[in-house]
């Protein structure tokens, strides 16, 4: 007989009423994801990524909402694992081949298929670890590559460039396959990623973080592409200062387990 999983503390089956709202807000991501791709083949491009960016929101808010009504559940877990892969996953793939990989000789679907099939594996990944008992990266704060929305922005970028410039150069296959591959590479990886428990800030600098946030709302509303442009390549670029600060907390961690 084949044994069941057993259920985390805390996930729940079945639905309750305070369930039912993250679970909601899950479902309204899935929805904005596949809207997305509606708007792609529609090539209403501004549009199809301000679908997949309402997306993210949206899933960074079901698990805090979840948390803060205590109405995590198996239910909700599996229903935003299976958003996420087609939010972040199959959509912008979509997106991606339908505005650029589309011209690409024989392999621009493959790029696209490469997209999705690791945000998936990332996904499953993610899943599969869920109840270990060792998890390094999360343990130090830290996250287990790139998480899938994140992907799913940094995919966009050359359609960002595009926006911003009009240039051509940003939409050939030949500039969008090698990034795809790029950010694939990204999300399936074991390098360790900032996460928001990763990051401590100074009570010194407090005030002007919550002034750069409120500028940085405005610049989203006054240059949405410019603005999304330069914060994935700071997010890029903060990969390697992520791998750094998890190699330090390690080390803190294995010299405090030395000393107990």
């Amino acid at each position: 007989m084949r044994q069941r999983r057993p259920i985390p503390a805390g996930l729940r089956r079945g639905i309750t009423l305070r369930m039912v709202a993250p679970n909601a807000v899950t479902a309204m991501a899935l929805c904005f994801g596949l809207t997305g791709v509606r708007y792609g083949i529609s090539g209403e491009w501004e549009r199809a990524v301000l679908s997949i960016l309402i997306a993210g929101v949206l899933d960074g808010l079901d698990g805090r909402i979840a948390r803060l009504l205590r109405g995590e559940s198996r239910f909700g877990a599996e229903l935003d694992s299976l958003s996420d892969s087609i939010a972040f996953g199959v959509a912008p793939a979509l997106i991606l081949y339908l505005w650029s990989l589309h011209a690409m000789p024989k392999f621009g679907w493959i790029f696209a298929l490469a997209h999705a099939l690791s945000c998936a594996l990332r996904l499953a990944r993610f899943n599969a670890n869920i109840d270990a008992d060792i998890q390094p990266h999360k343990s130090a704060g830290f996250l287990t590559g790139v998480p899938a929305p994140a992907g799913a922005g940094l995919a966009f970028v050359p359609l960002y460039l595009w926006l911003v410039t009009g240039t051509e150069l940003f939409r050939a296959w030949y500039v969008v396959a090698p990034w795809l591959a790029f950010v694939a590479f990204l999300m399936l990886s074991n390098i360790a990623t900032y996460s928001w428990s990763a990051l401590r800030l100074r009570k010194r600098i407090r005030l002007e973080v919550i002034a750069l946030a409120g500028l940085l709302a405005a610049l989203l509303i006054t240059d949405p592409w410019l603005t999304l442009s330069g914060i994935s390549l700071i997010y890029v670029a903060m990969i390697p200062a992520g791998m750094m600060s998890y190699s330090r907390a390690r080390r803190q961690q294995d010299a405090l387990t030395g000393q107990a």
